[in-house]
């Protein structure tokens, strides 16, 4: 019995070999496969470098092929080059292997449709899960194929170049977290002409050096590099790539707020009128700064698959959460935390201020964010 609990709002997580399993897999690469639309259907799965990561992988894909699905195998991938191959293929769906920030012994699911709409809660996600855990679903008759995409992380990185100028030599340093940005960041940063220091670089599914999730305690040594190298700024990045957070040049990490704020001075001059997405949560000092220069403020529900939504759907140019989650409509309303990066430094090599200059002017208004650990069986309730 597949269990109620690894079908979440944005996802499908577990405990590898525990809540998820191999055949487990398998039944919701099945179920996803007839949800996409069975027979014929294309589809792109990818995965993070987690060590259950190649076992899961594979049993999704026997589940997509038993549906009747052809699949895409783009291999070692940040969740966000999923998303792009998606879009730019024109495929009919996605399938990402990861638990994100998650401990190494979790993994599972992020999975969007054509289009990169994210399956989600309210957005097929409970009809997912009926399909999955439905004991008469069969196989297709006629099974698909799997196609291996051997260029495509090097399609990726090069449709990302084609997106950002970095008009002069910036020293940004990088803590990879070990995870899937170690493959993209340090040879995107060195092809714009930055000098790059990067920690914990290799790819390393045992995470052995921290939770693959960017906090004040994890960045800690980050936080001392960039001071000690006198960098420009530094991004920690998280497990599957779809989120970094920013250290200025004093070494401070920087709200997801501060860095869309920026983003938004960034970009409006340059689009005047266009629609900005915030979440809930965003600081007013954002909604503020937007109106300022002549922009609309979209307030959308917390949770990235529902901004990426809202991102597709108004066409809006940015958008940002508090959580430090960025999104950009030149590639599809999708949050890639290198690409976020990337503009960070394109944003930086036009002006002669540092980044802790900027970020002193915005506005400051009194706040705090608490988080609440619940146990799964109460969480969904809350």
């Amino acid at each position: 019995m597949i269990p109620d609990h690894i079908f979440r709002a944005y996802d499908i997580r577990g405990v590898y070999g525990v809540d998820l399993t191999g055949e487990i897999a398998e039944r919701i690469g099945l179920a996803f496969g007839h949800y996409a639309g069975g027979r014929g259907r294309k589809i792109a799965i990818g995965m993070d470098v987690r060590l259950s990561s190649p076992n899961l992988k594979k049993a999704f894909t026997q589940g997509l092929v038993k549906a009747g699905c052809n699949v895409i195998d783009v291999g070692l991938v940040p969740t966000p080059a999923l998303y792009y191959a998606v879009v730019a293929k024109k495929l009919d769906g996605g399938v990402m292997v990861t638990a994100s920030h998650n401990p190494p012994e979790w993994n599972g699911f992020k999975l969007c449709m054509r289009g990169a709409k994210m399956v989600s809660e309210g957005m097929g996600m409970e009809d997912l899960k009926a399909l999955a855990q439905n004991p008469y679903l069969a196989e297709d008759e006629v099974k698909g194929e799997v196609v291996p995409d051997e260029g495509f992380l090097e399609e990726y990185t090069s449709f990302l170049l084609s997106k950002v100028k970095v008009s002069r030599e910036l020293k940004v340093a990088l803590d990879l977290s070990n995870g899937c940005c170690s493959l993209t960041a340090p040879r995107l940063f060195e092809k714009l002409g930055c000098k790059v220091v990067a920690l914990n670089a290799e790819p390393d599914g045992r995470f052995p050096n921290h939770l693959p999730e960017p906090t004040e305690e994890t960045l800690s040594e980050l936080k001392r590099v960039v001071v000690e190298e006198k960098a420009d700024f530094g991004v920690g990045y998280d497990g599957d790539g779809d989120r970094a957070v920013f250290i200025d040049d004093k070494g401070r990490v920087l709200l997801g707020d501060s860095m869309t704020a920026l983003l938004v001075h960034h970009y409006l001059p340059r689009e005047p009128g266009s629609s900005i997405v915030l979440d809930v949560s965003s600081s007013s000092v954002v909604e503020e700064i937007v109106k300022q220069l002549g922009g609309r403020v979209i307030v959308s529900r917390v949770g990235h698959a529902y901004i990426m939504d809202t991102m597709l759907k108004t066409g809006a140019l940015i958008g940002g959460e508090r959580s430090s989650h960025l999104y950009f409509k030149e590639i599809w309303g999708i949050d890639d935390g290198v690409y976020a990066s990337l503009k960070v430094a394109e944003m930086l090599s036009e002006i002669e201020q540092p980044l802790s200059a900027l970020v002193d002017k915005l506005p400051r208004y009194p706040s705090r964010s608490k988080n609440y650990d619940f146990p799964d069986q109460v969480k969904f309730k809350v």
